[in-house]
Protein backbone atom coordinates (compact mmCIF):
# COMPACT_ATOMS: atom_id res chain seq x y z
CA UNK A 1 0.00 0.00 0.00
CA UNK A 2 1.48 3.78 -0.56
CA UNK A 3 2.20 6.23 1.61
CA UNK A 4 -0.31 8.99 1.27
CA UNK A 5 2.42 11.31 2.94
CA UNK A 6 5.22 9.96 -0.05
CA UNK A 7 2.38 10.28 -2.63
CA UNK A 8 1.86 13.46 -1.63
CA UNK A 9 5.61 14.16 -1.66
CA UNK A 10 6.42 12.95 -5.02
CA UNK A 11 3.32 15.10 -6.90
CA UNK A 12 4.76 18.30 -4.67
CA UNK A 13 8.27 17.03 -6.49
CA UNK A 14 7.03 16.78 -9.67
CA UNK A 15 5.40 19.76 -10.02
CA UNK A 16 7.78 21.84 -8.01
CA UNK A 17 10.50 20.39 -11.13
CA UNK A 18 7.51 21.48 -13.53
CA UNK A 19 6.97 24.59 -12.23
CA UNK A 20 11.17 25.38 -11.98
CA UNK A 21 11.67 23.83 -15.79
CA UNK A 22 8.94 25.83 -17.18
CA UNK A 23 10.91 29.16 -16.96
CA UNK A 24 13.72 27.68 -17.66
CA UNK A 25 12.24 26.47 -21.17
CA UNK A 26 10.21 29.99 -21.88
CA UNK A 27 13.90 31.77 -21.27
CA UNK A 28 15.79 29.54 -23.97
CA UNK A 29 12.77 29.83 -26.19
CA UNK A 30 13.38 33.30 -25.83
CA UNK A 31 16.55 33.34 -26.95
CA UNK A 32 15.87 31.39 -30.12
CA UNK A 33 13.09 33.59 -30.73
CA UNK A 34 15.93 36.76 -30.25
CA UNK A 35 18.70 34.73 -32.11
CA UNK A 36 16.24 34.18 -34.80
CA UNK A 37 14.92 37.79 -34.67
CA UNK A 38 18.39 39.55 -34.70
CA UNK A 39 20.19 40.61 -37.11
CA UNK A 40 23.40 38.76 -38.53
CA UNK A 41 26.41 38.93 -37.80
CA UNK A 42 29.70 38.49 -38.91
CA UNK A 43 30.45 37.12 -42.45
CA UNK A 44 26.98 35.83 -43.16
CA UNK A 45 25.85 37.14 -46.51
CA UNK A 46 23.30 38.77 -44.42
CA UNK A 47 25.09 39.54 -41.71
CA UNK A 48 27.25 41.69 -44.84
CA UNK A 49 24.31 42.89 -46.30
CA UNK A 50 23.11 44.73 -43.00
CA UNK A 51 26.28 46.55 -42.61
CA UNK A 52 26.78 49.92 -45.03
CA UNK A 53 30.14 50.01 -44.55
CA UNK A 54 30.11 46.57 -46.57
CA UNK A 55 28.61 48.06 -49.85
CA UNK A 56 31.11 49.75 -51.47
CA UNK A 57 33.35 46.72 -51.49
CA UNK A 58 31.13 44.63 -52.94
CA UNK A 59 29.97 47.04 -55.06
CA UNK A 60 33.72 47.03 -56.50
CA UNK A 61 34.01 43.44 -56.76
CA UNK A 62 32.66 42.93 -60.64
CA UNK A 63 34.59 46.23 -61.58
CA UNK A 64 37.76 44.96 -60.59
CA UNK A 65 36.99 41.54 -62.39
CA UNK A 66 36.31 43.26 -65.70
CA UNK A 67 39.32 45.57 -65.65
CA UNK A 68 41.36 42.93 -64.47
CA UNK A 69 39.80 40.90 -67.53
CA UNK A 70 40.25 43.52 -69.87
CA UNK A 71 43.89 43.84 -68.84
CA UNK A 72 43.80 39.85 -69.77
CA UNK A 73 42.05 40.06 -73.28
CA UNK A 74 44.46 42.78 -74.46
CA UNK A 75 48.11 41.91 -73.15
CA UNK A 76 47.14 38.32 -73.51
CA UNK A 77 46.62 38.84 -77.60
CA UNK A 78 43.05 37.45 -77.95
CA UNK A 79 41.89 41.27 -79.44
CA UNK A 80 44.25 43.79 -81.27
CA UNK A 81 45.07 47.14 -79.40
CA UNK A 82 43.14 48.63 -82.40
CA UNK A 83 40.23 46.16 -81.03
CA UNK A 84 40.62 46.66 -77.04
CA UNK A 85 43.46 49.12 -75.97
CA UNK A 86 44.59 48.24 -72.80
CA UNK A 87 43.28 50.38 -69.62
CA UNK A 88 47.29 51.52 -69.24
CA UNK A 89 46.68 53.68 -72.86
CA UNK A 90 42.79 54.42 -72.14
CA UNK A 91 44.31 56.04 -69.02
CA UNK A 92 47.09 57.78 -71.66
CA UNK A 93 44.42 59.15 -73.72
CA UNK A 94 42.37 60.54 -70.63
CA UNK A 95 46.11 62.37 -69.37
CA UNK A 96 46.37 63.48 -73.01
CA UNK A 97 43.16 65.66 -73.06
CA UNK A 98 43.19 66.57 -69.56
CA UNK A 99 46.77 68.07 -70.83
CA UNK A 100 45.01 70.07 -73.27
CA UNK A 101 42.01 71.32 -71.08
CA UNK A 102 39.86 69.23 -73.15
CA UNK A 103 38.50 66.47 -71.24
CA UNK A 104 36.87 69.03 -68.06
CA UNK A 105 35.65 70.42 -70.88
CA UNK A 106 33.72 67.92 -72.40
CA UNK A 107 32.92 66.39 -68.89
CA UNK A 108 31.03 69.74 -67.72
CA UNK A 109 29.04 70.70 -71.35
CA UNK A 110 27.67 67.21 -71.49
CA UNK A 111 26.47 67.26 -67.60
CA UNK A 112 25.22 70.65 -67.89
CA UNK A 113 22.79 69.35 -70.99
CA UNK A 114 21.75 66.26 -68.70
CA UNK A 115 21.00 68.36 -65.83
CA UNK A 116 19.08 71.20 -67.72
CA UNK A 117 16.94 68.21 -69.63
CA UNK A 118 16.71 66.33 -66.92
CA UNK A 119 15.37 69.41 -64.47
CA UNK A 120 12.78 70.33 -67.47
CA UNK A 121 11.70 66.92 -68.42
CA UNK A 122 11.35 65.89 -64.88
CA UNK A 123 8.92 68.91 -64.32
CA UNK A 124 6.86 68.16 -66.77
CA UNK A 125 7.13 64.77 -66.43
CA UNK A 126 5.34 65.25 -62.96
CA UNK A 127 3.07 67.88 -63.89
CA UNK A 128 1.77 65.62 -66.99
CA UNK A 129 1.84 62.61 -64.79
CA UNK A 130 -0.20 64.08 -62.24
CA UNK A 131 -2.78 65.50 -63.85
CA UNK A 132 -3.56 62.63 -66.18
CA UNK A 133 -3.51 60.40 -62.84
CA UNK A 134 -6.16 62.52 -60.97
CA UNK A 135 -8.36 62.93 -64.01
CA UNK A 136 -9.99 60.48 -65.66
CA UNK A 137 -10.97 63.38 -68.61
CA UNK A 138 -6.90 63.79 -68.99
CA UNK A 139 -6.02 60.48 -69.03
CA UNK A 140 -8.53 59.89 -72.15
CA UNK A 141 -7.57 62.94 -73.63
CA UNK A 142 -3.93 62.53 -73.16
CA UNK A 143 -3.01 59.42 -72.18
CA UNK A 144 -3.35 57.90 -75.65
CA UNK A 145 -1.05 60.72 -77.50
CA UNK A 146 1.56 60.56 -75.11
CA UNK A 147 1.73 57.01 -75.09
CA UNK A 148 2.36 57.07 -78.89
CA UNK A 149 4.99 59.83 -78.76
CA UNK A 150 6.77 57.58 -75.87
CA UNK A 151 7.23 55.17 -78.37
CA UNK A 152 9.05 57.38 -81.64
CA UNK A 153 12.70 56.43 -80.99
CA UNK A 154 15.60 59.20 -79.69
CA UNK A 155 17.44 59.18 -83.55
CA UNK A 156 14.03 59.87 -85.19
CA UNK A 157 13.46 63.45 -83.20
CA UNK A 158 17.04 64.65 -84.24
CA UNK A 159 16.11 65.92 -87.56
CA UNK A 160 13.07 67.48 -86.92
CA UNK A 161 14.35 69.27 -84.18
CA UNK A 162 17.47 70.61 -86.34
CA UNK A 163 14.67 71.71 -88.54
CA UNK A 164 12.55 73.52 -86.04
CA UNK A 165 15.15 75.23 -83.41
CA UNK A 166 18.24 74.87 -85.62
CA UNK A 167 22.39 73.61 -84.70
CA UNK A 168 22.38 74.82 -81.03
CA UNK A 169 21.83 73.99 -77.50
CA UNK A 170 18.31 74.48 -77.87
CA UNK A 171 17.70 71.20 -79.87
CA UNK A 172 20.31 69.12 -77.84
CA UNK A 173 18.48 70.09 -74.29
CA UNK A 174 15.34 69.32 -75.99
CA UNK A 175 16.13 65.79 -76.92
CA UNK A 176 16.98 64.66 -73.45
CA UNK A 177 13.99 66.73 -72.52
CA UNK A 178 12.08 64.19 -74.22
CA UNK A 179 14.13 61.25 -72.92
CA UNK A 180 13.49 62.34 -69.25
CA UNK A 181 10.06 63.08 -69.33
CA UNK A 182 8.10 60.08 -70.16
CA UNK A 183 9.62 58.06 -67.36
CA UNK A 184 8.82 60.52 -64.70
CA UNK A 185 5.08 61.07 -66.61
CA UNK A 186 4.59 57.23 -66.65
CA UNK A 187 5.86 56.38 -62.87
CA UNK A 188 3.84 59.43 -61.53
CA UNK A 189 0.53 58.87 -63.79
CA UNK A 190 0.40 55.00 -62.65
CA UNK A 191 1.33 55.65 -58.87
CA UNK A 192 -1.66 58.25 -58.49
CA UNK A 193 -4.26 56.30 -59.51
CA UNK A 194 -2.97 53.86 -56.45
CA UNK A 195 -3.10 56.13 -53.92
CA UNK A 196 -5.58 55.15 -50.84
CA UNK A 197 -8.95 56.64 -51.66
CA UNK A 198 -9.92 56.70 -47.95
CA UNK A 199 -6.59 58.57 -47.47
CA UNK A 200 -7.50 60.92 -49.65
CA UNK A 201 -11.30 61.19 -48.68
CA UNK A 202 -10.06 61.69 -44.40
CA UNK A 203 -7.93 64.84 -46.50
CA UNK A 204 -10.80 66.01 -47.95
CA UNK A 205 -12.84 65.68 -44.81
CA UNK A 206 -10.23 68.02 -43.06
CA UNK A 207 -10.65 70.57 -46.01
CA UNK A 208 -7.72 70.05 -48.33
CA UNK A 209 -8.21 70.13 -52.26
CA UNK A 210 -7.00 70.81 -55.03
CA UNK A 211 -3.30 72.06 -55.50
CA UNK A 212 -2.94 71.63 -51.68
CA UNK A 213 -4.12 67.80 -51.60
CA UNK A 214 -1.87 67.03 -54.07
CA UNK A 215 1.45 68.36 -52.46
CA UNK A 216 0.21 67.39 -48.74
CA UNK A 217 -0.64 63.96 -49.60
CA UNK A 218 -1.39 62.27 -52.69
CA UNK A 219 2.35 63.13 -53.46
CA UNK A 220 4.09 61.75 -50.33
CA UNK A 221 2.05 58.60 -50.87
CA UNK A 222 4.04 58.11 -53.96
CA UNK A 223 7.68 59.56 -53.19
CA UNK A 224 9.00 55.97 -53.28
CA UNK A 225 7.23 55.65 -56.99
CA UNK A 226 8.11 59.58 -57.61
CA UNK A 227 11.78 58.74 -57.43
CA UNK A 228 12.03 55.35 -59.29
CA UNK A 229 10.77 57.32 -62.35
CA UNK A 230 13.27 60.31 -61.40
CA UNK A 231 16.07 57.97 -61.63
CA UNK A 232 15.08 55.90 -64.77
CA UNK A 233 14.47 59.51 -66.19
CA UNK A 234 18.31 60.38 -65.46
CA UNK A 235 19.09 57.09 -66.71
CA UNK A 236 17.41 58.09 -69.95
CA UNK A 237 18.68 61.53 -70.02
CA UNK A 238 21.97 60.34 -70.68
CA UNK A 239 21.23 57.84 -73.06
CA UNK A 240 19.46 60.17 -75.10
CA UNK A 241 23.01 63.03 -74.28
CA UNK A 242 24.34 60.54 -77.13
CA UNK A 243 22.32 61.11 -79.63
CA UNK A 244 21.74 64.90 -78.36
CA UNK A 245 25.09 65.38 -79.47
CA UNK A 246 24.78 63.67 -82.64
CA UNK A 247 23.45 67.37 -83.63
CA UNK A 248 26.76 69.12 -84.76
CA UNK A 249 28.38 69.38 -81.93
CA UNK A 250 31.98 70.10 -81.24
CA UNK A 251 32.05 69.41 -77.25
CA UNK A 252 30.78 66.80 -75.05
CA UNK A 253 31.47 63.37 -73.70
CA UNK A 254 28.99 62.04 -77.15
CA UNK A 255 31.03 64.38 -79.72
CA UNK A 256 34.31 62.42 -78.24
CA UNK A 257 32.55 59.31 -78.69
CA UNK A 258 31.69 59.52 -82.34
CA UNK A 259 34.53 61.52 -82.88
CA UNK A 260 37.04 59.00 -81.88
CA UNK A 261 35.28 56.20 -83.62
CA UNK A 262 35.38 58.73 -87.07
CA UNK A 263 39.29 59.18 -86.41
CA UNK A 264 40.10 55.25 -85.28
CA UNK A 265 41.10 56.30 -81.42
CA UNK A 266 39.47 53.47 -80.13
CA UNK A 267 40.95 54.30 -76.66
CA UNK A 268 39.18 57.62 -76.65
CA UNK A 269 36.05 56.12 -77.33
CA UNK A 270 36.47 53.47 -74.51
CA UNK A 271 37.60 56.98 -72.36
CA UNK A 272 34.12 58.43 -73.62
CA UNK A 273 32.08 55.10 -72.59
CA UNK A 274 33.89 54.20 -68.71
CA UNK A 275 32.77 58.69 -68.45
CA UNK A 276 29.21 57.76 -69.68
CA UNK A 277 29.19 55.19 -66.96
CA UNK A 278 30.99 56.85 -63.81
CA UNK A 279 29.40 59.88 -64.30
CA UNK A 280 25.88 58.25 -64.92
CA UNK A 281 26.65 56.49 -61.97
CA UNK A 282 27.76 59.32 -59.75
CA UNK A 283 24.65 61.17 -60.56
CA UNK A 284 22.55 58.77 -59.83
CA UNK A 285 24.06 58.02 -56.49
CA UNK A 286 23.36 62.00 -55.75
CA UNK A 287 19.69 61.41 -56.62
CA UNK A 288 19.62 58.27 -54.17
CA UNK A 289 20.90 59.83 -51.71
CA UNK A 290 17.80 62.47 -52.52
CA UNK A 291 15.42 59.53 -52.33
CA UNK A 292 16.52 58.56 -48.93
CA UNK A 293 15.98 62.25 -47.54
CA UNK A 294 12.38 62.42 -48.92
CA UNK A 295 10.98 59.12 -48.00
CA UNK A 296 12.12 59.75 -44.36
CA UNK A 297 10.94 63.44 -44.87
CA UNK A 298 7.28 62.42 -46.09
CA UNK A 299 6.91 58.66 -47.05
Amino acid sequence: MSNPEHTLLTGNSVADERAAAAPATSAGAARADASATAPAKGWSPAGVRSRNWARLPLGLIIPAILLVSWQMASSTGMFSVVQLPPPAMVLGAAGELLGRGELGTHIAISTQRVVIGFLIGAALGLILGATVGLSKIADALLAPTIGALRAVPSLAWVPLLILWLKIGEDSKVTLIIIGALFPVFTTVSLALRHVDRNLVEAARAFGLKGVRLLTTVQLPAVVPAVFSGLRLALAQAWLFLVAAELIASSMGLGFLLIDSQNNGRTDRLFLAIVLLAVIGKLTDALLGLAEKWAVKRWA
